[in-house]
């Protein structure tokens, strides 16, 4: 049957090819991503592990960062795809200015923070001299130079909700390529560039950020004719804002959860040892290789089941659903794998020059091993925490983020740490994500029943 020559595509085409469509172009977007932070971190531990250690104290902070850019984001992505598929041309508009100028605006607060208080975030922590001086250059030129990133996001969230994702892997793909090029050039001052070590890592993230999001605005403004951008349409609305921050802002908190459960583990841990921190930041690298695959398919999901929604195709919503829960429940299912078999091999690519990697191993290969259990139900998580946010539901996946990181995760990590010492303590991970998986399960029955079956209902 001849479909209407106006219906976008995520209306019409059969779902698996929409969702693998949507999602691939993320999904090595968010690859590449994974591995710039990587090899970021690769480099790094060449220098010491003060070094290594500087960048991973850092992570609350750029977490907070990327929580507000992407939460803002998911926020404009999900109003802006609900309002295509209502055929509202206006509010379209209006979303996607507005939402460029909430991330901007977001994004000189943090420049003003990290000009002023870096070192100071820094001593809160730690005081080995080498941590501290590492990370006070680092952190200033990161969150100093913040701008790219929140420029950056707000124009994939513009292309990803009009279905074109392979501009968004553009974008996010420059950015990264820039900076993996840049990294060992300004850490270790080859090709005549001075030798700026860490901060040469940060010069290298911010320069990729920046070109990424000039990128991302020039596509924004000329390839995506199914938004008309004016500056008119940068006056504030308090209507769209409120309808961006009614989802954006309980994944803006849900992400922040994650510094602080960050900063408090590493409080924990760094009662044992530096090394135990140092295992925990790299942790956080080599999981984002599992990780952001499913994030790059939850990015094409959630435009899918956003636009859906907006058009009233409950089947298709389903459908969706249940294919990116398969998918994702795969993806991780591997990463489990590869966890278990080779904790060894993924911690010898951070081995800090001139420095014994013994206690390295020694605590990264179990405490590799034990985290990566929660990869098993991980999966389920992901995608039901993003199809709330698309919904308009973000508050349930506030609730999970909760539970999961602040009421059962940390709280358990320091009874382990205290009870059994180091070797327990990273079984917290399995037990909240145990936790939350049940409670996803729970809200994502209760939302479709309440709102994808009465929809069929009626049709």
């Amino acid at each position: 049957m001849a479909q209407p020559a106006n219906e976008n595509k995520m209306g019409i085409m059969p779902e698996n090819k929409l969702l693998l469509n949507m999602a691939l172009p993320m999904i090595l977007s968010m690859l590449i991503q994974a591995c710039y932070n990587i090899v970021d971190s690769y480099f790094v531990a060449k220098l010491s592990q003060d070094a290594l250690n500087a960048v991973g104290l850092a992570f609350p902070v750029q977490n907070l960062m990327i929580a507000v850019a992407v939460g803002t984001g998911v926020g404009i992505n999900a109003l802006l795809s609900r309002s295509l598929g209502q055929k509202d041309q206006e509010r379209a508009n209006r979303t996607a200015m507005n939402g460029v100028m909430l991330e901007v605006v977001s994004g000189l607060v943090f420049t003003v923070l990290g000009l002023t208080c870096a070192r100071l975030f820094y001593t809160i922590q730690t005081d080995i001299p080498g941590i501290v001086e590492y990370g006070a250059d680092y952190l200033t030129i990161i969150a100093g130079c913040s701008m790219g990133i929140f420029l950056s996001v707000a124009c994939e969230r513009l292309v990803q909700a009009t279905g074109r994702t392979v501009y968004a892997m553009v974008i996010q793909g420059t950015g990264s390529v820039i900076n993996l090029i840049l990294d060992p050039i300004l850490i270790f001052g080859l090709f005549g560039f001075p030798r700026m070590e860490v901060a040469g890592a940060a010069v290298a993230t911010v320069t990729g950020q920046m070109i990424g999001g000039l990128v991302g605005l020039y596509l924004s403004l000329t390839h995506n004719p199914e938004l008309q951008m004016s500056v008119a349409g940068l006056r504030p609305s308090r209507e769209i804002i409120k309808g961006i921050y009614s989802v954006g802002l309980p994944s803006i908190i849900m992400q922040s959860i994650g510094s602080v459960m960050v900063f408090g583990m590493n409080q924990i841990l760094i009662a044992f040892t530096a090394t135990a921190t140092a295992v925990f930041g790299i942790y956080f690298k080599l999981q984002s290789f599992i990780f952001m695959p499913v994030f790059g398919l939850n990015n094409g999901m959630v435009p899918i089941v956003a636009y859906n929604y907006g058009a009233q195709k409950p089947e298709r919503i389903t459908r969706t659903v249940k294919l990116a829960m398969a998918y994702a429940v795969g993806i991780m299912a591997v990463g489990f794998a590869l966890f278990q078999l080779f904790p060894d091999v993924f911690l010898s690519l951070f081995e800090a020059e001139g420095e014994d990697a013994g206690d390295l191993l020694t605590i990264g290969v179990p405490a590799l091993r034990i985290i990566s259990f929660h990869f098993l139900v991980a999966g389920i998580c992901v995608v039901s925490m993003s199809v709330f946010q698309a919904l308009g539901h973000g508050v349930l996946s506030l609730i999970v983020a909760i539970v999961r990181q602040l009421i059962v995760l940390l709280p358990t990590a320091f009874l382990l740490s205290r009870l059994g010492g180091l070797d327990v303590v990273w079984w917290a991970f399995p037990a909240a994500e145990t936790i939350a998986v049940m409670l996803c399960l729970l809200f994502l029955f209760r939302v479709f029943q309440k709102e994808i079956i009465p929809m069929q209902e009626t049709k």
